[in-house]
């Protein structure tokens, strides 16, 4: 009801927030596509989600209430924000475009900026950026293993579904250690 008072009142963005990251994919989803087929008016406006990441889902939950008809994510660089973060910028937005056979919605972001922005955001704030953190973390375009590096070395497109250069990043690495076997 509150959803319908305020789009007769004019609201052309409806925010959906979880802000204890407390909901899990299908349940953000199915909220989306309730408000989307019960609310008068709903077809006309833009949904939006807040998805904070307590239980690790915030990136999750916003790319099903993507699928499920919203169009607006509310998200940081490196995903900080209060407790554990929020929707990190960079995952949303290369899922998005690295599956767009199954969103089939562009950003028109220039995703290659978004390395660089994370880079400086850790330096400006001093909060460590984990190496393994998913597309702008050190780590990210780094290969070990052997079988890795065998087919990086074949054909980079085996092991990496996005190319460093795509996001700003400055290459890969492959990586001589314990796990790099005769292949490498």
């Amino acid at each position: 009801r509150t959803v319908e008072i305020a789009i007769k009142a004019g609201a052309t963005t409806i925010n959906i927030p979880d802000t204890v990251g407390y909901t899990a994919p299908r349940e953000s989803a199915a909220l989306i596509r309730m408000l989307l087929e019960r609310v008068p008016g709903a077809d006309e406006i833009i949904f939006a989600t807040h998805c904070h990441n307590d239980l690790g889902m915030a990136t999750a939950n916003s790319l099903a209430a993507v699928e499920a008809g919203a169009r607006q994510i509310e998200c940081t660089i490196n995903g900080l924000g209060e407790r554990a973060g929020n929707t990190a910028l960079e995952e949303v937005v290369m899922a998005l475009r690295v599956r767009a056979d199954i969103y089939g919605v562009d950003t028109h972001l220039d995703t290659t900026g978004l390395w660089p922005a994370s880079q400086k955001l850790t330096r400006v704030t001093g909060a460590a950026l984990s190496p393994n953190k998913a597309i702008v973390g050190k780590n990210a375009f780094s290969h070990e293993a052997g079988i890795h590096q065998h087919g990086m070395l074949s054909d980079r497109r085996t092991y990496e579904i996005m190319t460093p250069e795509s996001v700003g990043s400055p290459g890969s690495a492959l990586v001589l250690g314990k796990h790099s076997g005769k292949h490498a």
